[in-house]
């Protein structure tokens, strides 16, 4: 059957109270042949996420209504793969061994793209072999400080590496880790190999858009327009994070795809 995400807004209700839908849900979910694999909630937002195996959006809603009368905004189908990728989990989370109330996770992520810098010119100087093994230089920096701050790598773009936080912070550390990787590897290298990052922060169903859509989306056009050696975040990672990491606001920008200016800011990372 299809798997499906959807979107509740949810303001004012608590994570005790969404617990509850979501028990309602499992109640219910035999009689219509639906599944509710596991849900996120953002209780500061507002907003709820679900997770269906169902035949379709129409039972999976009648579902919902029934249950608890929560019926969701925006509905996706979705892949469980690109789920993993973005979410990292796929099933509800297992119990806190202790008897605390396991954390609700909030589903918001910080999508991260690296872009090897001229990439083109560079196979043009060294030719496919070299420019290979420059490529995959990158990849081996790039993936062990994902590895190190639990960042999950969701595709490979050819020349460069599209990443999922579930910390924002997190996702800026790594950022940082990775120029200083570059910065060395350029001081011992006779080819330097440049990269830029773009980091931007959202939910993962916007406007029955695409999974993560626009994140994905404005995070690549923060990457694409940012100078080589940079880290250019969005106004949405900058508030998020906690004063330990200095950056420079940058002004507002007009980016492809975009209609409204984009507040952008590059972290300082020396």
């Amino acid at each position: 059957m299809p798997i499906y995400l959807d979107r509740h807004d949810l303001s004012g209700l608590s994570a005790v109270d969404i617990a509850e839908a979501h028990r309602k849900d499992l109640e219910l979910q035999d009689r219509y042949g639906v599944r509710f694999v596991t849900y996120w909630f953002d209780e500061a937002r507002g907003t709820g996420f679900c997770l269906i195996d169902a035949p379709d959006i129409k039972t999976a809603m009648r579902v919902h209504d029934e249950a608890h009368g929560d019926v969701a905004t925006d509905v996706i189908e979705v892949d469980l793969s690109a789920i993993h990728a973005f979410l990292g989990r796929v099933s509800d989370p297992a119990p806190s061994s202790s008897g605390t109330e396991t954390p609700v996770d909030s589903a918001l992520r910080a999508v991260f793209f690296t872009d090897i810098v001229d990439s083109t010119g560079m196979t043009a100087r060294l030719g496919d072999t070299r420019s290979v093994e420059m490529v995959r230089a990158h990849d081996s920096l790039v993936r062990g400080a994902l590895a190190d701050h639990a960042g999950r790598e969701v595709k490979h773009t050819g020349d460069g590496i599209m990443a999922s936080f579930n910390e924002i912070p997190a996702a800026v550390d790594c950022a940082c880790v990775i120029q200083r990787s570059f910065e060395k590897f350029n001081s011992t290298s006779a080819e330097p190999l440049r990269v830029r990052i773009g980091i931007h922060a959202g939910e993962p169903v916007e406007d029955s858009n695409d999974l993560f859509g626009t994140t994905v989306q404005l995070a690549a056009r923060l990457c694409d327009g940012a100078e080589p050696d940079t880290i250019v975040v969005s106004a949405a990672v900058h508030g998020l994070l906690d004063g330990a990491v200095k950056a420079t606001e940058l002004g507002s920008r007009s980016l492809k795809g975009f209609v409204d200016p984009i507040t952008l800011y590059e972290v300082i990372w020396r």
